[in-house]
C-alpha cells in the first residue's frame, strides 16, 4: 500500500492511527522524496519538504486537502509572483 493511501484511509477513519503507523514505518522512503510517519503525538508528519517535518493534526490534514484546488488555482494565478526554491 502506498503512503497516500494510508494516510487517505487515516483521513475517512478506515484505519487508526497505530495501524496506519505500521505501514507507513513498512514504507521505506527514498532520500529526497516525501515520506509520512505519525507523530507521538498522533499527528501526521510530512518529511522531505523542508528541514524539519511539517506537522499537522488529523483535522488540519482534511482542511488542507479540501483546500487543494482553491490553492492550485491561487498558485496558478499568481505564478509570475511565487519564487522557487532551489535545491
Amino acid at each position: 500500500m502506498k503512503k497516500d493511501e494510508i494516510l487517505a484511509k487515516l483521513a475517512a477513519g478506515e484505519l487508526k492511527v497505530e495501524e496506519a503507523s505500521k505501514l507507513l514505518a513498512e514504507a521505506e522512503p527514498k532520500r529526497g522524496s516525501l515520506y509520512c510517519k505519525v507523530s507521538e503525538k498522533g499527528a501526521v508528519s510530512v518529511y522531505g519538504l523542508q528541514r524539519m517535518p511539517v506537522t499537522l493534526y488529523l483535522e488540519q490534514c482534511e482542511r488542507l486537502l479540501e483546500f487543494a484546488p482553491e490553492l492550485k488555482k491561487f498558485i496558478e494565478e499568481h505564478n509570475s509572483e511565487l519564487k522557487r526554491k532551489e535545491r
